[in-house]
């Protein structure tokens, strides 16, 4: 009877503390954020992610009734912006957008970061998936992929295509489609997509390749030539647009776009905003402004994301090695 009474009482104890567990975490959910949000990427304003961040987060500011702050840190790789990251608080009012290239190129090109990407990260939900986009200047004076792959073939080494930062997933992208349709491009980094975009339209660099979402406004001007989409398969809003895959046979790259916290950040916060960033992609003006920029909303959990990750870093790993791309 005894032994029974002890049971009873320490099973009343768990019971308790349970109950008092899930009253905290509940008050945090209900609490947060209790002050402005930051949110570090990698890539400067104006670039395809940062276009899409600000679209997501200018709707998750009015539903948290909080201030928004992106914090723009591109250069590295990605490095200096994981450096930011490393010293934030852990208490969910840091969160990290990286572009994709910061989770499976940098940890394969620098050995030495400042936080290690599976232990110290914590998955909170996929924002959306983005091919990227090939396009011309105007003199260089081709309008198709295969007319740029025989004037690269011609003239070995004279053309030149933008991206952004060494080691980028534009920047890989670049590098594979260059491996695959065997010519010479010579790639000239750029810290943010405007100002590469700019020297392509002033005929100073040949090509570009970013996300589609930096060339609508030009392309509807005319002002560059858009020669191929990465994706495998033509995008249905963009049916005139060729696929690399239709002139180099299986090309397929596209990047994508996460919401990752520090460790530490409390479980409750991190299913709150998975489950709030669910909310703002199924808004209907959302759907179509990412549709505009070829970007395509898949719901997933922290789970399923996680997942996502590192299945996109095993796919990644051996292009990397191929192509030899280094970061800083």
């Amino acid at each position: 009877m005894t032994e029974f009474r002890q049971w009873q009482r320490a099973a009343t104890l768990w019971l308790v503390a349970a109950a008092t567990i899930a009253t905290v975490e509940q008050a945090q959910s209900q609490s947060w954020p209790s002050r402005p949000v930051k949110v570090i990427m990698a890539t400067a304003a104006g670039s395809a992610p940062d276009v899409i961040a600000r679209i997501v987060t200018d709707r998750l500011s009015q539903m948290w009734g909080q201030q928004i702050l992106i914090l723009n840190r591109p250069g590295a790789g990605g490095l200096i912006a994981l450096q930011a990251l490393a010293s934030s608080e852990r208490d969910g009012h840091t969160l990290y957008l990286p572009s994709s290239s910061s989770l499976v190129v940098l940890p394969e090109t620098n050995t030495k970061l400042p936080l290690d990407l599976q232990r110290d990260l914590v998955p909170i939900g996929l924002v959306g998936e983005q091919p990227f986009l090939i396009v011309a200047g105007n003199s260089v004076g081709v309008s198709t992929l295969p007319e740029l792959i025989a004037r690269a073939k011609a003239r070995p080494g004279e053309l030149t295509y933008a991206a952004n930062f060494r080691g980028s997933l534009p920047n890989m992208t670049g590098e594979w489609f260059r491996t695959r349709a065997g010519i010479e491009m010579t790639f000239v980094p750029y810290p943010g997509a405007p100002q590469g975009l700019q020297d392509v339209m002033g005929g100073r660099i040949s090509a570009m390749v970013e996300g589609l979402a930096v060339f609508v406004g030009p392309m509807a001007s005319n002002s560059v030539k858009p020669l191929a989409i990465t994706s495998p398969k033509r995008l249905p809003n963009y049916p005139n647009l060729p696929t690399v895959a239709e002139t180099v046979p299986g090309f397929d790259s596209r990047g994508w776009f996460v919401f990752l916290g520090p460790a530490g950040t409390p479980d409750d916060v991190v299913r709150k905003i998975n489950g709030d960033l669910r909310k703002v992609l199924d808004q209907p003006e959302v759907q179509q402004r990412f549709e505009t920029l070829a970007t395509y909303v898949r719901h997933l959990s922290p789970e399923e994301t996680g997942k996502f990750i590192r299945d996109e870093q095993a796919a990644w790993r051996p292009v990397v090695k191929q192509v030899g791309v280094t970061t800083p």
